[in-house]
């Protein structure tokens, strides 16, 4: 059995007359966007949260950076926050709000806070919901309609994916991150590569990167097509969640179980992807989707390059984002720098991009934002001074939330103005405005891109 075997029949209820199963969903994480009608829905049924232990809110996506003042500036984001509010408090359901110390982007709160845990299945109404993958937890971001569905049943029904392996092997050089890894695989596999699948990160590359560094990976899964992403857990896991708040007190009595959910040697499975993480580079994306990334060395490919699908979602990115076949992507200017999401918004995220911020300035027709992914990570990166050093290079140091990565608040893009971004897609308009323009990058990559006010190659950058 695979990881994902063992995990789904754990939790498997039923299999419905539809040939779906009923899972039973361990974990269930809420915010203010996608929850107010699967609420109504329930309401208008007469029906009760079944399990309020098991669900958690916090407010990420329309929440300011900048103040969190109530009332809101914006009357919409008003209206959902206070019914998220109204909701948690007539289901009994606890909720981490601004001020509370533990409010952020949902999944990097899951995380920090131990209630991501190998093993276990986790719903929320985001498509990112696939980062917890990273430890073993099979993450599914859902709609309203499945929201409704597991307030009132603790369960949804769900086709069973099949699985790709995808083995990173090596050693990544000096320079090459985590999403350089992702940016890769989606790169190479296509944005509908994973359609009916979930991905098994594997090989040693992938066993030597960190927790922050896995739920990166796993977050862009989605972006992949897959339908989730996981990691085995492992020795570093154990550690990770070892007395975080709501992690069980007796975890080396747990954690042998928690390690057992690995999947079983010889296990066959439906496709197997070697990547050699030697050769692996800097990414950054030039198009309009995320598998339209090409290496910093390189130059955006021309159409006859791309196979037949490809070339007319090719031809609209060269007219939005104004390039053409055979430029090259380093040395093309930027005017907006992001650092955050729940891609890139964690503590070492921002570490490393403090390591190339330090002592320097950013350019001066850059904004440049750093927005921590939650209030914990804001509180860390000040206690080490990190907030300053940007500050100090003349970057905005914002509260946490979801920010710029989408325009649900007002951290948005003007204009044509080109960014260079941490977070995890550059759909036209997905940064605000709709003649926006997105590359995606590591945060190191756009640390370095807001000092020299243009796309770096961080292998020479660094010192």
């Amino acid at each position: 059995m695979t990881l994902l075997d063992k995990v789904w029949e754990l939790h498997k209820v039923a299999t419905l007359p539809n040939g779906q199963d009923q899972l039973f969903i361990a974990l269930h994480l809420v915010h203010e966007v996608t929850s107010p009608q699967a609420f109504q829905m329930i309401e208008e049924r007469g029906l009760p949260v079944l399990f309020p232990e098991r669900t958690f809110a916090t407010s990420d996506h329309i929440v300011p950076t900048d103040s969190k003042a109530r009332p809101f500036s914006d009357p919409l984001a008003e209206e959902m926050m206070a019914a998220l509010e109204r909701n948690v408090k007539k289901h009994g359901i606890q909720a981490f709000f601004p001020g509370s110390g533990r409010q952020g982007i949902v999944h990097v709160i899951g995380p920090e806070l131990g209630l991501t845990r190998p093993g276990i299945t986790i719903a929320c109404g985001d498509s990112h919901t696939s980062s917890h993958g990273a430890f073993g937890a099979l993450g599914f971001g859902v709609g309203t309609t499945q929201i409704r569905d597991i307030l009132a049943t603790g369960t949804m029904a769900l086709s069973k994916p099949k699985v790709r392996r995808i083995e990173i092997t090596g050693v990544l050089p000096k320079g090459v991150y985590a999403k350089d890894i992702i940016m890769t695989i989606i790169a190479r596999l296509g944005v509908n590569g994973g359609l009916g699948y979930a991905y098994e990160y594997a090989g040693s590359a992938i066993q030597a990167l960190g927790m922050e560094e896995r739920l990166t990976i796993c977050n862009m899964s989605i972006e992949g097509g897959a339908r989730v992403g996981y990691v085995e857990p492992d020795e570093k896991t154990i550690q990770y969640l070892r007395g975080r708040p709501f992690a069980p007190k007796n975890i080396d009595e747990v954690a042998p179980y928690w390690l057992s959910f690995r999947s079983d040697p010889h296990t066959p499975y439906d496709d197997v992807v070697r990547i050699e993480g030697n050769a692996l580079e800097p990414m950054v994306s030039w198009g309009i989707n995320p598998g339209q990334a090409i290496p910093v060395s390189g130059r955006i490919p021309s159409p006859m390059e791309l196979p037949p699908a490809e070339r007319d979602t090719a031809e609209k990115a060269y007219r939005h984002m104004k390039v053409s076949p055979g430029d090259p992507i380093e040395g093309k200017k930027i005017d907006v720098a992001f650092i955050g999401s729940c891609t890139n918004g964690r503590i070492s995220d921002l570490r490393e991009a403090a390591k190339i911020v330090k002592g320097q300035k950013k350019a001066p027709h850059v904004r440049a934002y750093v927005v921590p992914g939650s209030e914990q990570v804001d509180a860390q990166a000040r206690k080490e001074g990190l907030h300053a050093i940007f500050q100090e290079a003349g970057f905005e140091w914002r509260s946490a939330g979801c920010s710029m990565c989408l325009a649900m608040n007002p951290d948005r893009l003007q204009g044509e103005e080109i960014c260079a971004s941490s977070s995890n897609r550059n759909f036209i308009g997905r940064q605000g405005s709709p003649k926006g323009r997105t590359l995606l990058m590591s945060p190191a990559m756009v640390a370095a891109a807001a000092i020299a006010g243009e796309v770096v190659d961080i292998r020479k950058w660094e010192r």
